[in-house]
């Protein structure tokens, strides 16, 4: 999948943070939603008045696991609220492009989205670490870091620039390497080729000889079936089974080394959240860790029977080689040196994450890579 004040860091949702955040609501007043706020501003929603939103996701409504966060964050909060918290949510393309998210947001077209940190890092490469970066972190790892490693305070920090607040809103799990019409085996094969791939990996990419697009998920098949791209990653079998890779490209790769634990995001243009009474953003903080676990759980549910289906149409599976591993390992290192020499801000972010990674993959390399390696193989 891959391009306000600091809020405190809140932990996963748990059934108290639920019943508090309603019982508030339902002693704050009794009334009926009517007016709508607005994205810049505007004035201050009292806890009994209606708040009706706008939500843009950069996903199609096909992907009902990652667009499926989404919903989940809109019934939560109108449950909470008793109804008076309502939160339209619109597929990539029904209110603007799913590329344009961000910027939406910012301008105050729309009060909230739902789009991947990484897909903006044309505006400061640094929002890369609120999605993932190559080699990084797994999804665990991902959340501990921005939930209890300082990761969430570090990224709202970029998101303040540009008037948002963010929340994350789900992780797809270890990525797979995507889909290719030709075997590619050696750091060769990839020169020249054309493939799908956004984000710090399309960087890599580029650096290895790739020539690189970025496109939002509805529009990846019709390239790859009309000969535009030789290749593309999405997310894992769940979805590529969904938009149909394996009819076009029967070369299925793994791991999806630049995203081993990607984060999704809701963004909140910071006029719109200062607005909310302070119940209603308790309940949305609530619903959006609640839509968070939701994603993580039914993509980790749904692939494994998807995986088999596609082995059922033929699908080879193969894994990156060591050598094509190697390299671009390389080659994202050395991008993300490049990176810190030229931003200071970057850089800070780079060595706090790196510090926060190496005593994680220390302690997973541990218990857990030891029960995995007898258990799984």
């Amino acid at each position: 999948m891959s391009d306000a004040g600091t809020e405190s860091r809140r932990s996963f949702l748990t059934g108290g943070l639920v019943g508090a955040a309603a019982g508030i609501l339902g002693a704050a007043g009794a009334g009926v939603f009517g007016a709508e706020t607005r994205g810049s501003g505007g004035p201050a929603v009292h806890a009994g008045e209606t708040v009706k939103w706008r939500l843009a996701s950069s996903f199609p409504s096909s992907l009902d696991t990652i667009y499926g966060a989404a919903e989940v964050l809109r019934d939560r909060v109108a449950a909470m609220t008793g109804g008076r918290c309502g939160i339209k949510v619109c597929q990539q393309g029904e209110l603007v492009q799913g590329l344009a998210v961000m910027d939406a947001v910012q301008s105050g077209s729309i009060q909230a989205g739902q789009t991947a940190g990484y897909y903006y890092i044309g505006k400061n490469p640094a929002l890369a670490f609120d999605t993932c970066v190559p080699f990084g972190l797994t999804p665990r790892q991902q959340n501990a870091w921005l939930f209890e490693g300082g990761g969430l305070d570090a990224v709202r920090r970029l998101y303040a620039d540009f008037d948002i607040v963010s929340f994350p809103c789900g992780n797809t799990g270890v990525q797979m390497g995507g889909w290719f019409r030709q075997p590619v085996e050696t750091l060769a094969d990839l020169k020249g080729l054309r493939m799908r791939i956004p984000g710090l990996g399309g960087h890599v990419m580029n650096a290895l000889g790739v020539t690189v697009q970025v496109l939002a998920g509805g529009d990846i098949y019709p390239a790859l079936e009309r000969g535009a791209i030789d290749a593309t990653e999405w997310v894992g079998p769940y979805d590529d089974e969904k938009l149909g890779f394996w009819q076009v490209a029967k070369h299925y790769y793994y791991p999806g080394w630049w995203e081993p634990g990607p984060s999704l995001s809701f963004l909140v243009n910071r006029g719109a959240w200062a607005a909310l009474p302070a119940e209603y953003r308790e309940v949305f903080t609530a619903a959006s860790h609640e839509a968070a676990s939701a994603m993580q759980t039914r993509y980790d549910e749904k692939n494994p029977a998807a995986l088999q289906r596609l082995i059922g149409h033929g699908v080879e599976l193969r894994p990156f080689s060591d050598a094509i591993l190697g390299g671009a390992r390389e080659a994202a290192t050395a991008f993300m040196n490049d990176q810190a020499t030229r931003d200071a801000t970057y850089r800070t972010i780079l060595e706090g994450w790196r510090k926060f990674r190496a005593a994680s993959f220390k302690w997973f390399s541990t218990a857990e890579l030891a029960y995995s390696h007898f258990a799984w193989r």
